[in-house]
């Protein structure tokens, strides 16, 4: 009776530690996945598609009221879904419930967010792709010496310009593991860094 109850108070912990256990490897998976931006869709620029940005002159703000508007107010809002395609070459499923995203563009920070839904990548070459949203003020990427070359040619990279020089953007994810009513961060960002062209948008 007493090794019963000793037995019966023990499974909770056991049950506990191996879901920790089976979070740890798929994370630990995700981790050796490989990553890739796919396409991206939804982007538009102070309000506007940005599929109107083709070539640089386009880039007018005495075209635009509203991005004329962004600039006198600092407030160019710049919405974008950029899919994220992961890759598991590995012999193990890799899955995670949360993460956390940042998105950069010349080592400046456009957009960090958190994603709050179930990600699973079955073994053996298994895919899937994550759609990774930004919403973010581009005031200071237009108007920054730094980072206004990169800005302009990623926005003509999104909008399809063939004679734009390709751009390269980085995405840090860090999986977050739920233990409990806890939450502990994966060690470190899996950084994806990768060229952007004009294709981008047809997703090829």
């Amino acid at each position: 009776m007493k090794k019963g109850l000793i037995l019966l108070l023990a499974l909770p912990l056991l049950f506990s530690q191996c879901g920790v256990n089976k979070q740890l490897s798929q994370a630990k998976a995700l981790g050796d996945c490989r990553y890739s931006i796919a396409s991206a869709d939804s982007v538009y620029l102070a309000g506007v598609d940005i599929r109107q940005f083709r070539k640089l002159e386009d880039i007018n703000p005495a075209r635009f009221p509203r991005l004329a508007a962004g600039l006198l107010t600092r407030n160019v809002p710049l919405d974008a879904r950029i899919n994220l395609e992961i890759t598991n070459p590995t012999n193990k499923l890799a899955g995670i419930n949360q993460l956390e995203y940042r998105v950069l563009l010349a080592g400046q920070e456009l957009f960090n967010g958190f994603l709050n839904q179930r990600i699973e990548v079955q073994p053996g070459g298994g895919k899937t792709q994550v759609p990774v949203r930004i919403s973010a003020n581009a005031y200071q990427l237009f108007t920054d010496p730094k980072t206004r070359d990169s800005f302009t040619q990623l926005v003509q990279n999104m909008s399809g310009n063939a004679d734009a020089k390709p751009s390269k953007l980085t995405i840090k994810i860090k999986p977050t593991l739920g233990l409990g009513s806890k939450q502990i961060n994966y060690p470190g960002y899996i950084t994806v860094d990768q060229e952007v062209t004009n294709k981008i948008l047809l997703g090829s």
